[in-house]
């Protein structure tokens, strides 16, 4: 893969990530959403299959929905500007987890062998740390509370050291840029 796609491909995500949360924190829940929107069919225009990277998207959108709508529900996090009813995860939440799945086959593919070289383990680490660093992130930004410290951190940590090798290993499966 060029390099120059594998480094576009991580400034894109940061730019859906912020857009999403700065987004959520002015009250404005579809801005980033409609820049993940863009992102997603740039990345899908990219691949070599775009269906590969539909489905891992479906599949990151129900996995990724339930485990921040349980974080919601259990009043671990609470988010701002939903978009919709308060007692859903909001749309840009939702919007995080499909610009999150433009970097698993792209930017993060490097991590994607976990069955061999303890690669399981660093994508535990990598998401036991990230996740919870790019939640902090979002507080900071004023798009989402913390309520139950360190319960919140604990459940970030423990949800995203399981989510992300699981995602890893369904891009494995679902990789529309694989040769």
């Amino acid at each position: 893969m060029p390099k120059s796609q594998i480094i576009s491909n991580f400034i894109l995500f940061q730019i859906g990530w912020f857009a999403c949360v700065i987004g959520a924190s002015k009250q404005s829940p579809w801005l980033g959403v409609i820049v993940v929107a863009a992102i997603v069919v740039w990345h899908l225009s990219q691949s070599k299959q775009a269906k590969p990277e539909l489905i891992l998207l479906a599949l990151a959108l129900v996995i990724g929905g339930i485990y921040d709508q349980l974080m919601l529900s259990s009043g671990l996090i609470s988010y701002q500007a939903h978009g919709w009813l308060a007692s859903l995860v909001p749309a840009w939440i939702l919007a995080l987890w499909a610009v999150f799945v433009t970097v698993l086959n792209v930017s993060l593919r490097w991590m994607k062998d976990i069955k061999s070289h303890g690669k399981w383990l660093v994508a535990i680490l990598f998401g036991a740390f990230g996740g919870p660093l790019a939640y902090m992130g979002a507080e900071k930004l004023g798009a989402v509370s913390l309520n139950n410290l360190p319960a919140s951190y604990i459940a970030l940590a423990v949800g995203w050291a399981i989510l992300t090798p699981l995602l890893l290993v369904l891009s494995e499966k679902f990789d529309g840029f694989k040769v």
